[in-house]
């Protein structure tokens, strides 16, 4: 009763907290979106030139597939309603030959083999229309995949103080082919975006490439498709996908390490204390003496529409719930569940807000 009450209560204030989503995240979803309702509805949707063609071959398998099995239960109709042979003299019903039965075998073995045939000759052109974009990327980011969050690092531009790591969380300029290298951390995942493109694997030692584009601004939804561990299903991230000028601010700002400017209240100076001291080792916030490296870059943490690899909101109490709840509300994630005093999450929360 007592876990009931407590995942209630979290269902409960996530959905009140949508309220208080930071005013730019509400300007990302309030651009038309490409996505339908469903986030995994692929089989429907398509938002990129990676993914148009894969759609149009999952509609030209599904009719071969389904007109398959309407064949098959229409013969074996036939062959249920169709009279039996009539009973031997002897009383024993046997099977008795009829004329032009092979013909139709070989008939169904010619027509399944064309058809095979021309089923792998119409994916391997697919294949080959996605394997490449029609322009050169104008962007390139390398993922990272963690057990269970994703690393993003955009870390291709020419100044060094342009390169950024965020988390959970890919943004990428509308109508642009972007580049996607994708690592793994420790075990096999698979980094698929339904909507723009299809799935590639992270595998641990090896670097694997994709590419994405949406034709339009929106939130996509990503998820982990390779069973990777207990929180797989909870290994999700978005793409947002925005106009040139909006994703140059985005970019910009996100490259600015966080300003000790902001500390301007004791409340605030005892929580970046508080978190450098209990989370800086796991964690890396730029600006500060967090340099952690196994967990997600937190510089600019309230700029993200969610947190815990997208299972909650981001709001100031989901903040704090994630943070001393995470093995119940993630079981087996790296985060530990951490104790804090009254005070002492005061504190934590007037810092995190600085996390602009």
């Amino acid at each position: 009763m007592i876990q009931f009450a407590r995942d209630f209560a979290r269902l409960k204030h996530c959905g009140l907290s949508i309220l208080g989503t930071s005013s730019a995240a509400l300007a990302v979803t309030a651009a038309p979106a490409a996505e339908p309702a469903a986030p995994l509805n692929y089989f429907l949707h398509a938002a990129g030139p990676a993914s148009a063609p894969t759609l149009h071959l999952d509609w030209v398998f599904t009719a071969i597939c389904v007109g398959v099995c309407l064949i098959i239960a229409l013969l074996l109709t036939i062959a249920i309603l169709r009279p039996r042979p009539p009973v031997h003299p002897d009383g024993v019903r046997g099977l008795v030959a009829t004329q032009g039965g092979m013909n139709w075998i070989y008939i169904g073995v010619g027509v399944s083999t064309v058809v095979l045939i021309a089923m792998l000759v119409y994916a391997l052109i697919t294949l080959e229309r996605v394997a490449a974009p029609n322009d050169p990327p104008t962007l390139t980011i390398t993922v990272t995949a963690y057990d269970w969050w994703w690393k993003v690092a955009y870390d291709d531009a020419a100044d060094s103080s342009q390169r950024f790591v965020t988390a959970n969380e890919i943004h990428i300029p509308v109508g642009e082919p972007v580049r996607v290298k994708l690592d793994s951390a420790d075990v096999i995942h698979a980094f698929w975006v339904p909507t723009l493109a299809g799935k590639t694997q992270t595998i641990p030692g090896q670097t694997n490439e994709q590419w994405i584009q949406a034709d339009q601004p929106g939130v996509y939804r990503g998820q982990c498709s390779q069973f990777c561990g207990a929180q797989h299903a909870h290994m999700a991230f978005e793409v947002i996908a925005q106009n040139r000028a909006d994703f140059a601010a985005w970019s910009a700002q996100q490259a600015k390490p966080h300003s000790s400017i902001s500390i301007a209240s004791p409340s605030v100076a005892a929580g970046q204390k508080l978190f450098e001291e209990r989370c800086a080792g796991c964690h890396t916030v730029r600006g500060s003496l967090a340099e952690g490296v196994q967990a997600p870059d937190l510089t600019h943490l309230d700029s993200r529409r969610l947190i815990a690899a997208g299972m909650l909101p981001n709001t100031a109490a989901n903040q704090l719930d994630w943070i001393t709840h995470a093995q119940q509300i993630k079981p087996e994630s790296m985060m530990p569940s951490m104790v804090l005093s009254r005070d002492e999450a005061t504190d934590l929360s007037a810092f995190l807000a600085t996390l602009q």
